[in-house]
């Protein structure tokens, strides 16, 4: 067995790697353009909720306090009339990415580091290359993509986004197992 200290240059370059690579994916023209629906009368959604003036946060609704009063005829009648929705309020203000990019470049770390975790319990220094591909490839992919699909079950979030983001974790786990693949030590 060999330790996770071992690991950090495949840690590190596994991640580099994987962030261009979304870059890329996210930055392309059609992969994730369709992503989400523009409201057709978005102006009137809009001028209407406004007012509110939500708080950032994430929200159901119509939103039941507990298990009781979903039961209810007046929660029924609000779910057959609708709207019934899952949604998040983003903060105001121009959305910029730095943010976004230094997180999602730190989870590519967790996802090396959990990787390197597994991959170093299950193997031994000068492992075949296949083998590390396959150790690595199944740790990635269960980070990258897993957890979305109970936001389809559950939430209904279309399925059409989990499909592609399972995709997309598909191709950051084969970069992620091909780096560590190619830098395991030997």
């Amino acid at each position: 067995m060999i330790g996770i200290s071992a690991l950090w240059i495949p840690i590190l370059v596994s991640a580099l790697i994987v962030f261009v690579a979304s870059s890329i994916i996210h930055m392309g023209p059609f992969w994730h353009r369709s992503d989400f629906q523009r409201l057709s009368n978005e102006s009137e959604f809009i001028e209407r909720v406004r007012p509110l003036a939500l708080p950032p946060g994430d929200y159901m609704v119509p939103r039941p306090s507990n298990m009781a009063e979903m039961r209810t005829p007046e929660f029924k009648e609000k779910m057959k009339q609708g709207p019934v929705l899952v949604m998040t309020v983003m903060p105001l203000g121009v959305m910029t990415m730095g943010r976004n990019l230094v997180q999602w470049f730190i989870y590519t770390l967790i996802v090396g580091v959990l990787t390197a975790y597994i991959a170093c319990h299950a193997l031994g220094a000068g492992a075949p290359y296949l083998r590390v591909f396959q150790v690595a490839g199944a740790a990635s992919f269960v980070s990258y993509a897993a957890a979305l699909w109970p936001l389809s079950i559950w939430y209904r979030r279309g399925w059409g986004l989990t499909i592609k983001g399972t995709v997309d974790g598909l191709i950051y786990a084969l970069l992620t197992a091909g780096t560590f693949g190619w830098l395991w030590p030997h």
